[in-house]
């Protein structure tokens, strides 16, 4: 049979905390969550202010492709009289709204690339410039501005050459 020596110490440490009380009680995960709620609030905010910015562009895309396509529709129509099909003004009016999105990808890479340094201490795991962030933005902010487009260049394929020729 093997007797178990505990220090005399320890069983003393034992006895004088048997009437202690503790205050708080947490688990592990409350601590950590508790440090950590500034960095994830600022990374929720980070998150929305993005959002924003994504449905502002969007936005601004459309505003711009259907106020182009409100002015041009008797260009538009004259198009059609001529034998444009539908999809040719898709594409016209589409590809007008790819080449926007296109010339603002330079701006946003450059201007992101010097915001970097100021969010790379909110970055945990990613490089500050990764560029297989940049490249997933980029692609976002391309498809957003191509469906932006879709809605004004459908208006446009409904154009009657008729009513739009007659309409001066």
């Amino acid at each position: 049979m093997r007797v178990l020596r505990i220090p005399l110490t320890v069983l003393l440490g034992l006895f004088l905390l048997a009437d202690v009380r503790i205050a708080a009680v947490k688990s592990m995960e409350d601590v950590l969550s508790g440090s950590i709620s500034r960095w994830r609030f600022n990374m929720v905010m980070l998150g929305i202010f993005s959002a924003l910015a994504l449905v502002l562009a969007a936005v601004g895309i459309y505003g711009v492709l259907s106020n182009s396509v409100a002015q041009r529709t008797q260009e538009i129509g004259v198009r059609m009289a001529l034998g444009a099909e539908r999809g040719d003004v898709l594409r016209l009016v589409v590809g007008q709204g790819f080449r926007a999105g296109r010339g603002g990808r330079p701006c946003g890479r450059i201007r992101s690339a010097r915001l970097t340094r100021f969010l790379s201490g909110l970055l945990y795991g990613v490089k500050p410039a990764d560029p297989l962030t940049f490249g997933i933005v980029s692609l976002l902010f391309t498809g957003v501005a191509l469906l932006s487009s879709y809605m004004p260049a459908r208006r446009a394929m409904e154009v009657d050459p008729m009513v739009a020729l007659r309409h001066e």
